[in-house]
């Protein structure tokens, strides 16, 4: 049986989440890691964050694939006097690579939002619902069809019961009587969405992170519904279908490696409060 080394798992990855459709401010690839080193477990997880390199260096994982970055932007120094740092010492220690693939799998096809559709209900074909005007199968968000009409507040249910639990919920705003057929997703952040939404005449937007005042002046100008659901929430759907991939594509030209998805919640939110 063949060895697997990190840069066969990179090369594998690239093929399905090409970096060159990742955008110019993203930083996606290698964080860690030699090329040559063997990999025989890999971790996939959300967030880079200490209690997925804790769970990762418990398992005994080579590598740990996440969607966010662990540094975003440029910085002078990995310290260990800092919380990233001290992530980045641990894993070099421990012969652990880090990998990320952030908007090249946003928009990827099959990518983020297809996973997060599946996951809520939708059946059917998808489509980007804002495609990359080179290449029209790819873009972000997904535009597809659930298998029959339903109140906003059962599909709100099926939405709920689709993805993992957080402490926020989901919130949703509009009439939950309202019949919905046509569904537009997006993992992460949709408030850039929200006109693409519209112009796809979509029965609602599910999305993550909505500000209060672009979703109120939506509401107002009756627009479609909209589900808040947790940013966290949103994007974990699709390690179990990037785990496959991977697996199943190394597989076809004799690299086994075993993968496992973080079910950590590492959303940001712990608890909620309400007045009494």
């Amino acid at each position: 049986m063949t060895e697997t080394t990190l840069q066969t798992v990179i090369r594998t990855l690239e093929s399905a989440y090409d970096p060159a459709t990742a955008e110019s401010w993203d930083a996606v690839g290698l964080v860690c890691g030699d090329p040559a080193q063997p990999v025989r477990k890999v971790l996939f997880a959300v967030d880079p964050v200490t209690a997925v390199a804790e769970e990762a260096l418990d398992w005994g994982a080579d590598l740990i694939v996440t969607h966010h970055p662990l540094y975003l932007r440029g910085v002078t120094s990995v310290a260990a006097t800092t919380a990233k740092g001290r992530i980045v010492h641990r894993l070099i220690r421990a012969n652990v690579g880090l990998y990320t693939a952030h908007t090249n799998a946003d928009v990827a096809d099959p990518g983020v939002s297809d996973a997060l559709a599946r996951a809520v209900g939708l059946s059917g074909p998808l489509r980007p619902l804002a495609p990359l005007p080179d290449r029209p199968r790819l873009g972000l968000g997904r535009v597809g069809e659930l298998p029959v009409s339903m109140t906003l507040a059962k599909f709100a249910a099926l939405a709920a019961h689709g993805l993992p639990r957080t402490s926020g919920g989901l919130r949703v705003s509009g009439d939950p009587d309202r019949l919905v057929k046509t569904v537009a997703v997006s993992g992460g952040a949709g408030d850039s969405l929200l006109g693409a939404a519209r112009r796809a005449a979509v029965d609602v937007f599910l999305t993550a992170d909505l500000r209060h005042h672009p979703a109120s002046e939506y509401a107002e100008d009756d627009g479609p519904a909209l589900i808040d659901a947790a940013h966290w929430a949103t994007e974990w759907p699709w390690l179990t279908d990037a785990a496959e991939r991977l697996t199943t594509a190394l597989a076809a030209t004799g690299n086994n490696v075993e993968a496992r998805v973080s079910e950590r919640v590492t959303d940001a939110w712990t608890t909620t409060a309400q007045r009494g």
